[in-house]
């Protein structure tokens, strides 16, 4: 994975609780923050495009790519969530497409 070097401004609180699961990590910073940053990237992806899967606005198919995850791994996500199943013909025909 290509990297670039980045600088943002963290809280002093949020700075030594990185520190110190690097340490019980036995792992350096930066790589704890690395996979802290992925984690929240992917974690906003999903509550997302639940958001607007929630809303109508994208199929099943659509909100589990936008998430990166399979479609019954959404379809658990959804259930666990307490969130309807919204599924039509319209829906129906989107997902076909998408699978051609």
């Amino acid at each position: 994975m290509k990297e670039k070097l980045i600088s943002f401004r963290m809280p002093v609180k949020i700075d030594k609780e990185i520190e110190e699961l690097a340490l019980q990590e036995d792992s350096d910073k930066s790589k704890v923050m690395r996979e802290l940053l992925i984690l929240g990237v992917k974690e906003k992806k999903l509550e997302q495009a639940l958001k607007l899967y929630s809303q109508g606005k994208i199929t099943l198919w659509k909100a589990a790519r936008i998430s990166d995850i399979s479609l019954w791994k959404m379809m658990e996500i959804l259930k666990e969530k307490g969130i309807l199943l919204q599924y039509g013909e319209k829906e129906l025909r989107e997902d076909l497409k998408a699978l051609e």
